[in-house]
Parts: structure tokens; C-alpha cells; sequence
């Protein structure tokens, strides 16, 4: 399966194929679009489906991640070889006599339709002791066909914290002492005071004159 993973951001939008794609954890504030199709494997790669030059089809299927939807090709001559979908246990004997299924253009195209396991082999005989049979393996865990987008939220920056006020400074204390000064006179005492003192002292003063 091969999938196309678009990246929208402030800066554009950023496009990344993906082959075998397992799973991916994104740290990022952008929205994240993923989008899958079928991949189209062609049994033995270069070599197809034969027994020339011995082509080994089990390294080839284990070097390979099919999910559903995918496409499976056998490429061949179909004057020496065939394709039988078996059991197996028939997989496992070379036993060709109850099939699945019978594939015989040279040219056979297999769509992949739910996880598990399907085994195929060449009929001809003596091919499949030849190596001529390979087992494709589905796992149960599939990643989406169809598009699907999902927007990572923005997480917005937390609001700087309110500056402390700074406490006011204290009133200074009042002092709780008392003034302790001379006790504060009337005036008009004062005046009866000045009167007692002054004039008793005119009289006497014009008396011994």
C-alpha cells in the first residue's frame, strides 16, 4: 500500500509518500491529511512467475507489506506455468487436485480483499518442488482506504500569569506617645495673670514716690 501524507501549515502545504507505513506520532500544530491506494505487486519482481534461474518466492514475499485493496500479478507463459490458489495443506504438499482457484491467462491480476493468508503454486509438474508457489500473508491490522483527514488542534500558549502586585508598603505606626510640653494657657488667663502683677506694682511704686 502506498500512501500520500499532506502537511497544511502556515508556511504551505508539504507532500510526503509513504511506502510501508507502520505508525507515525506528529508533535506539531498543523492539519495532517492522509491519503491511501492500492499498491500492485508483480510476483518474482523482474523475474515473474517461472522457474528459470531458481527465483526464490518466499524472500521476495517477505520483503513485501501487502494490506487490503493491494494487487497481486502473475506474470508468466502460459504454455509452462499456471496459478492454483490451495490450502495449506496443499501448499505445503505441492497437491494441485482441489484448487481454490485456477489462474491460466499468463497475465493474472489478484486484488487482495480481507487479511489472512493465500497460498499459490504452479501445477506444472515438478515447478512447484521447484520452488514455484509462494505464500502471500495479509496481516489483520490495515491502515485506511479512503481519505481521511484529521486536524491536530492548535493548542493556544497558556496566558502569561498576572504580575503580583507588589504589597503596599506599611503606613508608618502611629506613636503612641504623648507629647508631654507645657499645658497650652488661655489668653485671657494670660491677661488676668499680667493685670494681677503689673498693676499692684504701679500702685506701690507711686506710693513710695
Amino acid at each position: 500500500m502506498t500512501c500520500q501524507l499532506s502537511i497544511k501549515t502556515q508556511m504551505g502545504i508539504r507532500s510526503v509518500h509513504l511506502g510501508a507505513l507502520s505508525s507515525t506520532d506528529w508533535e506539531t500544530h498543523a492539519e495532517i491529511s492522509l491519503v491511501c491506494g492500492a499498491a500492485v505487486y508483480m510476483v518474482g519482481d523482474s523475474q515473474g512467475w517461472t522457474i528459470i534461474n531458481n527465483p526464490n518466492y518466499s524472500r521476495w514475499a517477505a520483503s513485501k507489506s501487502f494490506h487490503n485493496g493491494d494487487v497481486i500479478v502473475f506474470q508468466y507463459n502460459k504454455e509452462f506455468n499456471n496459478v492454483m490458489q490451495v490450502t495449506l495443506a496443499d501448499f505445503k504438499s505441492c497437491n494441485a487436485v482441489n484448487p481454490l482457484a485456477t489462474y491460466n491467462s499468463g497475465n493474472d491480476t489478484i486484488t487482495i480483499q480481507k487479511p489472512g493468508h493465500y497460498f499459490y503454486l504452479c501445477s506444472f509438474p515438478g515447478h512447484c518442488e521447484a520452488g514455484q508457489r509462494v505464500d502471500i500473508r495479509v496481516p489483520k491490522t490495515q491502515l485506511p482506504m479512503s481519505p481521511s483527514s484529521s486536524a491536530v488542534p492548535t493548542i493556544s500558549p497558556s496566558p502569561s500569569p498576572t504580575p503580583s502586585h507588589m504589597p503596599l508598603a506599611p503606613s508608618p505606626a502611629k506613636s503612641s506617645a504623648s507629647s508631654f510640653g507645657p499645658p497650652s494657657i488661655d489668653t485671657s488667663a494670660k491677661l488676668w495673670i499680667w493685670l494681677a502683677t503689673f498693676v499692684p506694682a504701679v500702685f506701690v511704686g507711686a506710693f513710695l514716690g
